[in-house]
């Protein structure tokens, strides 16, 4: 079952196209994963599909299909009932995902009263079983705590049982773990995986690293220039990568069991090439 459905979405910034044409198909109880380098576009696709862009930016064409309604046509009252309870989203650094200034205890019941619509009293004790889920020790405690009284991994921990609380249809997970060291990275990731088997949610991993992406995710998408440029499950991606920019990015990518003699850089004649397909395309379209 299909969980939400972006069909030709266009954005820009000014007069400077960032994404050109993204089509992308989630589905239910999957963890599909969204690849590319740093300005590929990944960030503003989970942007969108959260209604979190930019003020500079528009969308200029395409839609956003969430359970078969679009996000894109929903009044800013029907969207915001949405987030939170029906759509989820884990940031990509966990030191400025909360509020500074109240207490974890009091963020969750917050959220967590709104969206279930339950008392404050459920509601806080909804938030001490959700940080038990995710393994956080004592509870009760750490809900009376401030986020700058925890480290940055409990931080994503209970960034993660938050976004997980309401048992979401979609969860848009922006980096969740760039910021962590790579041990701490390791059990995030576990984690996140645990939790959406769990609650068979739909994931939208936004990610550079394509070791990430073999490890938690079912599908992935490939972007560059803000386009996407292949989309296959996993395995298929990783053993016959169909596109040139894929290819070179797996190759790009450094392996534990090969030497690092093997490394080979994207080729710039390749980048550049890519990058000229999609002015072209632009010119074509009139959108530059």
């Amino acid at each position: 079952m299909t969980v939400l459905t972006i069909e030709g979405l266009r954005i820009m910034i000014g007069s400077v196209p960032i994404l050109r044409g993204v089509d992308l198909k989630i589905d239910r109880n999957r963890v599909h994963g969204l690849v590319g380098e740093s300005g590929a576009g990944k960030t503003m696709v989970g942007k969108a599909i959260i209604n979190a862009l930019p003020d500079a930016a528009r969308i200029t064409g395409g839609a956003i299909r969430f359970d078969g309604r679009d996000l894109i046509a929903m009044s800013v009252r029907e969207r915001r009932r949405l987030l939170g309870r029906s759509i989820a989203m884990i940031l990509q650094n966990p030191m400025t995902a909360l509020n500074p200034v109240i207490r974890i205890g009091e963020q969750m019941a917050d959220i967590l009263a709104y969206h279930l619509e339950v008392s404050r009293r459920a509601a806080a004790e909804r938030a001490a079983e959700m940080l038990a889920a995710v393994h956080i020790r004592e509870p009760g405690r750490v809900l009376r705590l401030y986020p700058h009284e925890i480290s940055g991994g409990m931080c994503q921990r209970v960034a993660i049982a938050l976004a997980f609380a309401c048992e979401p249809q979609l969860i848009v997970a922006d980096e969740p773990t760039t910021a962590l060291d790579v041990t701490v990275q390791y059990r995030v990731l576990r984690l996140l995986k645990e939790m959406q088997g769990r609650t068979q949610s739909a994931v939208l991993f936004v990610t550079h690293d394509l070791g990430v992406v073999a490890k938690v995710c079912d599908d992935v998408s490939v972007m560059f220039a803000g386009r996407i440029v292949e989309s296959a499950p996993v395995a298929d991606l990783f053993a016959y990568p169909r596109h040139a920019y894929t290819a070179a990015l797996l190759a790009a990518t450094p392996r534990y069991d090969l030497p690092a003699s093997t490394l080979r850089p994207i080729p710039e004649a390749l980048r550049a090439r890519l990058w000229q397909e999609a002015f072209a395309d632009d010119r074509i379209a009139g959108r530059v």
